[in-house]
């Protein structure tokens, strides 16, 4: 069984695989109706579509397949993942993952491994995943030092600031700006931080540890 949000993905993987032999039925679903199909229907394999493979709670379809249906060998079918998302796939119960740009030889191998019983993932995807791993990228989930990048200086000091309680009055003679400039400030470090309050402001700088980078980086 074929499972996509997209049907015209879903129908041509359905029909080349049925070119190939085997018996497949294609359904285009919402991930929240997915599960739903997959359970009536209760397929040897099922290969189920995401487009999102690191977002948290994007899996939980195959948590409730695995659950009420283990039989079924789950495929996950999506772009090229992060290391977390793999990892993401198998905690969830995957029997594989398969790259939405894969040759139909390698969707053929990856069910023939899932029927079986076997992990099913190319080896150009784990090294790559290994690689990642071993290799990071300047942490690139690290939300402290993405949230920095998006200040000025100048707005990286208005936050230390409002994160010491500092009013704008405070902020403005500290600073040696008008008040209107410091509100000025204020609210454009709210709107590039997607906070609706100083409060929100500062718990999301101490959460993310972005006043330490700020102090770092400044020294």
């Amino acid at each position: 069984m074929v499972v996509d949000d997209h049907r015209l993905l879903a129908e041509a993987l359905a029909s080349a695989l049925k070119l190939r032999g085997h018996r497949v039925l294609a359904a285009a679903a919402p991930a929240a109706g997915a599960a739903e199909l997959v359970i009536s229907r209760a397929p040897e394999v099922c290969l189920l579509g995401t487009a999102t493979p690191a977002e948290p709670g994007n899996f939980d379809p195959v948590v409730r397949i695995k659950r009420e249906r283990p039989q079924v060998a789950v495929l996950v079918l999506g772009p090229v993942p992060s290391p977390r998302g793999i990892a993401a796939a198998f905690a969830s119960g995957a029997s594989g993952y398969v790259r939405h740009d894969e040759r139909i030889e390698g969707v053929e191998r990856a069910i023939m491994k899932a029927r079986a019983g076997e992990a099913a993932v190319a080896p150009a995807l784990l090294q790559g995943a290994f690689g990642e791993l071993l290799n990071p990228v300047a942490q690139p989930d690290d939300e402290g030092q993405r949230l920095l990048q998006l200040l000025t200086p100048r707005e990286v000091e208005v936050l230390v600031r409002v994160a010491d309680g500092e009013d704008t009055r405070l902020i403005a003679a500290g600073m040696g700006i008008a008040p209107s400039t410091a509100r000025t400030h204020v609210q454009r470090v709210l709107m590039k931080l997607g906070v609706g309050s100083r409060l929100e402001a500062a718990a999301l700088a101490a959460r993310t540890g972005l006043l330490d980078r700020a102090g770092a980086s400044g020294g």
